[in-house]
């Protein structure tokens, strides 16, 4: 059967189900904006900062009474906040499926993500503690509410249109985190003429970021409804730890998804670990300075819109996996270029986020799509969770291969070469992954182009 002659019970009629896609993507416009300004841009450099001015004579701060560095208490914060969102992630997602209720769970996580960063703007001082808890409520919140959004997807948008509307969401997250960072940066860099402090201008841009979250959440709040499936409340009295494992008991019995969602894990972390190391690279291997970084970084943000956006048009053509695939070549192709980026040479690295910016949207707006086909009815929020896990759960693995070649070799280039082997490994497993296959033994409609 056509994905055009294939309609999900739920969407409802063609009206209200667009209306419902609009007020889906401003899910994306509303917490991107957290992503770009406050996790890429300002806060790490901010709370190193706050923790640098509470260090004692060695460098050192001691939460609960354990030595840190300075330096890196804002990276254990984000390593704490992947933790407490994989413990929390399965939890929602199976709360979610069990009463058919994803909404009033969506708007719990957003509005506390959103005030624990609205909060940010009373760190100052030496309130390095305060920092740290609110980086770990907001960046936990985040990966929960974009389980529960993600789980969506495959009720608001048809088979055949779920690579174009998945593809839109990202692109209006783009679209908002490069908006808001431009005003940030004007405000950051003409903060005397403003009467501020470089300081106040940064918690200004930080609180900023959970105003916006929380007032674009309104939006979709209003427009998406909720379902109850077939199955909601037949867990009623099941316990969150053991639903957890009944959630992964199902999973292995769709071996075919579990093996979508390792070459996801692969490939992603490449991905995360590209975006969370290029400015070091940049910094120290390139000698460039803050102010390229920042432009390279919108370039990235506005080059996203265009590449999620045109390669969903590419799915459409010729199907989200082959097209995935592409991107992972893309990927490996710009890598390996940027091992040979001249030192203190700006333009070339804007060659080199020009290329990351064109395929990374879409790199990440069709694997959601793809792997929307791949979940049993019903379990949407379970599955999503899992997924999302897959995203953030393993974003350590990443990183810890660029840490530890740059340490075995003293080479920041070595290191940025050594994350091709993720999107190698990552297109070899997902060019394994029988899609046609995976959707139809997950029970769904199979699309005329996967």
């Amino acid at each position: 059967m056509g994905a055009d002659t294939v309609r999900p019970k739920d969407t409802g009629d063609d009206a209200e189900r667009r209306r419902e896609q609009r007020g889906w993507y401003f899910y994306d416009w509303a917490c991107s904006v957290y992503s770009t300004s406050v996790l890429t841009v300002f806060l790490g450099p901010y709370l190193t900062s706050v923790a640098e001015s509470a260090a004692d004579a060695d460098g050192f701060v001691h939460p609960l009474g354990i030595p840190v560095r300075a330096g890196s208490f804002f990276a254990y914060s984000v390593s704490l906040s992947i933790i407490v969102a994989v413990l929390v992630m399965p939890l929602a997602g199976a709360a979610a499926d069990r009463t058919g209720r994803k909404k009033p769970l969506l708007a719990v996580s957003a509005y506390l993500g959103a005030a624990a960063t609205a909060g940010m703007f009373f760190l100052d001082g030496d309130r390095y503690l305060l920092g740290g808890l609110l980086l770990v409520v907001a960046n936990a919140s985040l990966a929960v509410s974009m389980a529960l959004y993600n789980a969506y997807l495959p009720q608001i948008a048809e088979p055949g249109e779920r690579d174009a509307v998945s593809s839109r969401g990202w692109a209006f997250g783009y679209a908002s985190g490069a908006l808001v960072l431009i005003l940030n940066l004007v405000l950051y860099s003409a903060h005397d003429s403003f009467g501020l402090t470089e300081g106040a201008a940064v918690r200004i841009c930080l609180a900023s970021a959970g105003l916006w979250w929380g007032a674009f959440t309104l939006v979709p709040l209003r427009r998406l409804r909720d379902r109850r499936t077939a199955d909601a409340g037949t867990a009623e009295g099941l316990g969150g730890w053991r639903q957890l494992m009944s959630t992964l008991r199902d999973m292995r019995r769709h071996p075919l998804t579990l093996g979508f969602l390792l070459a996801y894990l692969v490939y992603n972390d490449g991905v995360q670990t590209v975006i969370s190391q290029a400015s070091i690279y940049g910094s120290k291997e390139l000698g460039l300075d803050q102010t390229t970084l920042i432009v390279a970084v919108l370039l990235v943000q506005l080059l996203a819109v265009a590449g999620a956006l045109g390669m969903g048009r590419l799915a459409r053509v010729y199907g989200a996996k082959r097209t995935i695939l592409g991107s992972l070549v893309a990927w490996t192709v710009t890598i390996g270029a940027g091992y040979f980026l001249p030192a203190g040479a700006p333009v070339w690295f804007f060659v080199l986020a020009a290329g990351i910016g064109l395929v990374l949207g879409g790199t990440q707006a069709l694997s959601r799509s793809l792997f929307s086909h791949l979940v049993p009815r019903g379990k949407e929020a379970e599955y999503f969770s899992a997924y999302e896990m897959s995203d953030r759960g393993m974003s350590w693995l990443g990183p810890l291969v660029f840490g530890l070649t740059y340490q075995l070799t003293g080479s920041y280039r070595d290191a940025i070469i050594s994350l091709v082997a993720f999107f190698a490994l990552g297109f070899v497993l997902l060019a394994r992954v029988p899609v046609r296959r995976a959707v139809a033994a997950a029970g769904n409609p199979v699309p005329d182009r996967i």
